[in-house]
């Protein structure tokens, strides 16, 4: 797992470093690291030499770090010019370093510009940005290189504007997002919350870690984890010579109605793509899962389905008297139990509150944020994981937020964050293939919090997988696990 930081915990890794280096030292290794990305950029787009880079430089060390990495731009016969966001609070070594160098200062953009390096802000940041900055933010998307294509914009550690530890974007008076959108961002140090949750996320671009020495003066707790592909593979449960169906897991799938028996086609799929042995479904749309998943054992309750080892409730189940019922002899089980869709729906009357108190096994339930707002009384708002681990703590139980960035949270304390969602997953009946997948890893013996980080990854790795087909619907995404763990090679398929 990736570790990501606050904001505090930087600083104070930063201030231990800076303690042992002579002045100057540590920002000059951040503009050395961005200045070799800028320049790798600038080769793709015709060279360094004679490529136009324009610097936007605000009055912290943001600026700073930018006006060092125009310098090594400039030597090596970049045309550099800074825009000053405050001439009378600029890095005065910096610029002088870039004058030295034949860079300029300029009252407004060049005529052409090739790359653009957002200086403006960086982590010492709060509440978005001031009015000039943002107009040159808005008007980032006008420049054009010697190619004719629009410029190439790289952040300095974050883009402009953004809320670090949250990730959220505040916005203008007319409503767009008051922060740089970055195609490139060089980050230093260490991952912070805005790169990889939230709003944010999506204005980072892609983005480049540059090691300058932090990692042993990050001390205490990680603001959270990005999961990773090798988390998977470890997490995946081994199969071994004598493993067989009931050995690998049994899960129970609680969805779908005679009303709404897709929702219960596809939960089985998701179940079937995962690691557990056996499915077994409870409910209305039995023929219809028997139809089209054959493997499966189908009764019309779940009094009736036999021995599982973890199961999935709530999507298509409706909300009626029935529904509740079943949601009743799920939670009264010892094994456990995924909530989602209707069955979060029936949790908010509080009727079942003691039944989930007096639950032994884990509970994970996976709402988005309409659903949390009905569960909690308040959307989710501007700190996610914030949000996600309130509910947690609440609930006693996994919190698997959907979203863009999909969050997990644990009752104690801990998050993380799955990097791989994708807007191609928006669409009816994903969610019931999530909760699938994820209740067949807890069939299969995986921790409730890892099972959830693992659902979430290769979910979002099929909706990708899907969307180059074209427009993605719920059972693109069942059919793309399949591939998408094929080519998981870690994962221990013999």
């Amino acid at each position: 797992m990736r570790p990501v930081w606050r904001v505090a915990d930087v600083r104070a890794a930063e201030a231990g470093l800076l303690a042992t280096l002579p002045p100057g030292t540590l920002m000059r290794r951040a503009a050395a690291g961005l200045a070799r990305r800028c320049a790798l950029l600038l080769v793709d787009r015709g060279g360094v030499y004679g490529a136009r880079v324009l610097l936007l430089v605000g009055s912290g060390d943001n600026g700073g770090d930018a006006l060092f990495a125009g310098e090594h731009l400039a030597r090596r016969g970049a045309a550099v010019s800074a825009l000053l966001v405050d001439r009378d609070r600029v890095h005065a070594e910096g610029l002088a370093a870039l004058r030295a160098a034949g860079g300029r200062v300029v009252d407004g953009p060049p005529p052409t510009v090739d790359l653009v390096v957002d200086g403006i802000v960086g982590i010492g940041g709060r509440g978005g940005l001031r009015e000039t900055a943002q107009q040159l933010a808005g008007g980032l998307i006008r420049h054009r290189g010697r190619d004719g294509h629009r410029a190439v914009v790289v952040a300095v550690d974050v883009p402009s504007g953004v809320a670090v530890d949250t990730g959220d974007v505040p916005s203008t008076a007319a409503g767009r997002p008051a922060a740089v959108h970055a195609d490139v961002t060089v980050t230093f140090g260490a991952w912070k919350p805005a790169l990889v949750v939230g709003p944010a996320a999506a204005l980072t671009g892609e983005v480049e870690l540059v090691d300058i020495g932090l990692g042993p003066w990050l001390r205490g707790t990680p603001a959270l984890h990005v999961v990773e592909g090798s988390d998977v593979a470890d997490w995946w449960p081994d199969l071994g010579p004598a493993s067989e169906k009931y050995t690998r897991g049994v899960v129970g799938v609680a969805t779908g109605s005679r009303t709404y028996p897709g929702a219960a086609v596809l939960s089985v799929g998701g179940a079937l793509a995962g690691p557990a042995g056996l499915v077994r479904y409870a409910g209305g749309a039995r023929d219809e899962v028997l139809r089209d998943h054959p493997s499966v054992i189908a009764t019309g309750r779940v009094a009736d389905a036999g021995r599982v080892q973890a199961w999935v409730c709530g999507s298509g189940l409706g909300t009626g008297a029935e529904a509740a019922g079943e949601l009743r002899a799920v939670l009264a089980t010892s094994v456990p139990v995924v909530l989602d869709a209707d069955a979060l729906t029936l949790l908010v009357d509080g009727s079942m509150a003691d039944l989930l108190r007096r639950r032994d096994a884990p509970v994970v339930v996976t709402p988005h944020d309409r659903e949390y707002a009905r569960l909690c009384g308040e959307q989710p708002g501007a700190d996610r994981v914030a949000a996600t681990l309130r509910l947690a703590a609440w609930m006693n139980a996994v919190v698997l937020l959907k979203g863009d960035r999909t969050v997990i949270g644990t009752p104690d304390g801990r998050a993380y964050v799955n990097p791989t969602g994708s807007a191609a997953l928006s669409t009816g009946g994903t969610g019931d293939v999530l909760a699938g997948l994820l209740g067949s890893l807890l069939a299969a013996g995986v921790r409730a919090d890892r099972a959830a980080a693992v659902a979430a990854y290769l979910h979002g790795s099929a909706g990708r997988e899907a969307a180059r087909g074209g427009p993605v619907t719920a059972p693109d995404v069942v059919a793309a696990l399949r591939p998408v763990l094929g080519r998981a090679g870690e994962i221990p398929w013999k």
